[in-house]
Formats: structure tokens, sequence, C-alpha cells
């Protein structure tokens, strides 16, 4: 199979090409980055996408500024709708199968429980919209998976875990929300699921995260859990007291009913996922409570 990644070089794509890899060695894995095609130029891309001529294209590349993207929608748009309007155009033209990642900002968070696939979406921000309005022009070819997923971390890139052990080296005192709620999806675990999906035609949308729930304050606890920190006292808050340019949903939890319909596995709980995490990054130093 010859697939093309957009996004390669980002934390999810280089763990997902790592492991098609890996995985199906008689694969052509093309990795493309924004040096190599500006998604939002359609006939680059349709350019590209028919030279390559892929059985597949995995689209990883978006826009993910969150709070950014309040003040500058525009390019939010151009890259996350736009660009994948392109992909789904160029998908078409070549008749490959398409991959889209989501996100769990397309709903607005206010569902008591896990928000199943065909929910009502509610996106309260910019990033959110144009994420959900990228599903929406997906949708529209058959040949399509959509995988909403949330609390992203990896090895490859900027995250909440490595942010947290950052602040740990300047700060004793640190805030951290305590009300939203949702699970932290690790990119090795995706990638395995994602690498899996795309060589099925079990076409339809999904929700991936690692099992388990936790809250942001909790996640944060147990980071310095495993990297034994403890001289910095991490204090609850709600998000409202943390403001910030976009608003965030408050439950962000995900079923995963779709997955066990199509007979995908489900990914390892998050803190097995956080500790291999921690233990690939050179920070992990014991279970001590």
């Amino acid at each position: 199979m010859r697939i093309v990644v957009t996004g390669a070089k980002g934390q999810l794509g280089t763990d997902l090409v790592h492991e098609i890899k890996a995985k199906h060695p008689e694969d052509v894995v093309l990795g493309i980055d924004r040096d190599d095609c500006d998604i939002t130029d359609k006939n680059a891309v349709l350019k590209v996408i028919k030279e390559l001529r892929p059985d597949a294209i995995m689209h990883l590349a978006a826009y993910t500024a969150v709070d950014k993207a309040e003040s500058d929608p525009l390019t939010c748009e151009a890259i996350n709708v736009e660009g994948t309007s392109h992909l789904v155009e160029a998908a078409k033209a070549v008749e490959a199968k398409l991959l889209y990642i989501s996100t769990d900002y397309s709903f607005d968070g206010e569902k008591n429980g896990p928000y199943e696939v065909d929910d009502i979406k509610n996106p309260l921000s910019i990033y959110g919209q144009t994420k959900s309005e990228g599903e929406d022009v997906v949708l529209t070819y058959p040949k399509h998976f959509i995988v909403r997923i949330s609390w992203v971390f990896g090895a490859h890139g900027k995250n909440f875990p490595s942010k947290m052990l950052e602040l740990a080296q300047t700060h004793k005192d640190l805030n951290v929300v305590s009300d939203q709620i949702g699970s932290p999806t690790f990119t090795e675990d995706l990638s395995v699921l994602l690498d899996s999906m795309i060589h099925t035609e079990k076409y339809g949308v999904y929700h991936a995260t690692n099992e388990g729930y936790t809250t942001w304050n909790k996640y944060a606890q147990e980071v310095f859990r495993l990297a034994g920190i403890t001289d910095v006292r991490i204090h609850p808050v709600g998000a409202k007291d943390y403001p910030s340019a976009a608003k965030r949903p408050q439950n962000s939890r995900l079923s995963k009913k779709s997955l066990d319909e199509a007979g995908f596995a489900r990914l390892p709980t998050w803190q097995d996922a956080l500790k291999r995490f921690m233990i690939e990054i050179g920070r992990y130093k014991g279970e001590s409570r």
C-alpha cells in the first residue's frame, strides 16, 4: 500500500510513520509536511497527490494553536477547512482512502456522560468549529475514517506532561484546572490503532483515546508522581479562574463503542501510557506514592 501522511513531522505523525514502517515494511509511506506541500494551495495538493498516487491519505496536519485561533480565524479556517477540502478532492481524484484526525473540541462538553460518535456537535471555539467543518467535508467522501482524539501527548512534540515538567523547574506552586474531564491520548498507542485502521475498509467515525478518565489536575499529579517530583504543590482551580482566549469543553469524555463495534482494540489505560512516555523521555523515577 502507498500511504501519504500529512503533518508527518509532528507529534503524532512522527510516531505514525514509524509504526507503519515497522509493522508493514511492504508499504510505501510518503510523509509530507508544510515544506513539501502547502495544503491551503488547492493546485499544489492536487499536483502532489496525483504524482504520488497513494492508496490512502492520512490527514494529520492541522492548525492546533487553540487560543491563537481566536484572533487568527482566517488562517485556522484556511488550514483546517479549506486544506481538508483540497485533500478530499485529491483523494477522490486518485480513489484513495482518507483518514482525518479530529478532536473532542467538536463538542460543547455539556453532556453528562461520554460522547457517542453521532452526538450533536456544538464547538465552543474557532479551532473546534474549523475541525468540525473539516469533518463535514470529509463525510462527503464515502471512503473516509474520521477519528476524534483528545489531550494528545507524545515524545516528539509539546504537550501537557512536558509542560508540567518544565514548569516544575521554576515553580513550587502550580494552579491546574480540576473541573475539566477527559482522556489523555498517547501518540504511540494511537499510531497502532491508526495503522490497523487504514489497512481495513471499515469506514466511519471513531473516538480513540487511552482508556480511563481524569482531570488536568490529577493528570499533573500523576506526571509528578512518576517523575519523583515532591517539592511542587498542585492547587485545584476552576476553568473560569484560569482565563484563556478559547473556551474549552468541561466534559471531553469520548465513548469507544464505535471501536468495539468495528472490532478494533481499545488503547491501554492513560496511566500505563503515561508511564511508558515518562520512561521514553528519561523522566520516570518509580512508583512511590
